[in-house]
């Protein structure tokens, strides 16, 4: 078996043990898909990459002509360099033309790119079975692995950052490894002359990317906003933010209201509770949580408590249907607190 584990393959691109043959980078993350082949091919390349022979091919394009893969792959380089052949949006049509190929590819690589594949996708346990083949699993960043990723990049530029950024990065980036990456470029950009960075920096920069989606959600779910709803959930969930996480950060809003909630019964006004809390909340969300606190009476901010912990629980228990039932959790509440 030639299936390497993902925590194997930057090591494998480091130093990858066969440099002719079918390379196969797949899973859910389509940036860090993108990433792994393009690291790939630059270490295939060699030394002298101007003189590899690289071609990119889409894979509707090759559905259309099966033949082009082969021609492609057999083709004599120009100048006597690496013939690369990179497919993007591959797919189990590609089969029967590399099942051809993958003992006589004559020294050539073919680099694929794909979805997110079961064991018994016939793409991958082709490239799997292979000799001469090697899958490359790309899943979402770990916390360890994206901290990692974060301080690499700004220790290779020399950027100097307080204690705290990159704990706030990890809670505004997704697992979406394109974006984290430009997100990061944009960063070192910003500080590439003072070679400083700062936590005010980053939600100045980078906040729209999270935060303030993950704001909008909470915002809109408890305001009974429901276009306001949909379009923020598919902001961050098209950005890879977790379910369970925005679950969790729902939960943690509703158990806030229900306590600022207490102070309003005992007298306070919604502004005065909100300005006595620290940290304070964000001035331009103030509006939207002094309308929150008047819309909701304490038994129901308990009543949608509870259904957000039943469905946090549900999904642990069926991660495939996480996004479903964060959707249809947040709309009944918003419907709630429209109701009002």
């Amino acid at each position: 078996m030639s299936a390497l584990k993902a925590h194997e393959v930057g090591r494998f691109i480091t130093r990858p043990d066969i440099d002719e043959g079918i390379f196969l980078a797949y899973g859910p993350d389509t940036g860090l898909v993108r990433e792994t082949a393009q690291q790939l091919i630059r270490k295939l390349a060699g030394d002298d990459p101007e003189a590899a022979s690289i071609v990119t091919l889409d894979g509707a394009e090759v559905d259309a002509d099966p033949s082009i893969l082969a021609v492609e792959a057999k083709t004599i380089s120009l100048f006597g360099g690496k013939r690369i052949v990179r497919v993007r949006g591959a797919g189990k049509s590609l089969v029967m033309t590399l099942t051809e190929l993958r003992d006589d590819l004559q020294g050539a690589a073919i680099v694929l790119e794909a979805g997110n594949l079961t064991p018994k996708d016939a793409l991958r346990a082709l490239v799997e079975a292979a000799k001469n083949g090697r899958a490359l699993p790309c899943y979402p960043d770990s916390d360890e692995a994206l901290q990692a990723l974060i301080r690499e990049t700004f220790n290779q530029q020399a950027i100097r950052v307080d204690a705290d950024v990159i704990a706030t990065l990890r809670e505004i980036l997704g697992n979406d490894r394109e974006i984290t990456r430009r997100e990061l470029e944009k960063l070192c950009l910003y500080a590439a002359t003072a070679k400083v960075l700062t936590r005010d920096d980053v939600l100045l920069l980078c906040a729209d990317n999270g935060m303030l989606v993950i704001d909008a959600i909470v915002d809109a779910a408890a305001g009974g906003h429901a276009e306001r709803l949909e379009l923020a959930l598919n902001r961050a969930l098209s950005s890879a933010v977790d379910p369970q996480r925005l679950l969790a950060i729902c939960a943690m809003h509703f158990a806030n209201l229900r306590r600022w909630r207490i102070e309003v019964d005992a007298g306070k006004s919604p502004r005065a509770v909100l300005d006595g809390q620290r940290p304070k909340p964000h001035f331009s969300r103030a509006g939207a949580l002094e309308q929150q606190l008047r819309l909701w009476s304490d038994t129901a901010l308990a009543g949608a408590s509870a259904r957000l912990l039943q469905t946090t629980a549900d999904t642990r228990r069926r991660p495939g249907l996480a996004e479903a039932s964060l959707r249809r959790a947040l709309l009944a509440i918003c419907m709630m607190a429209a109701a009002h």
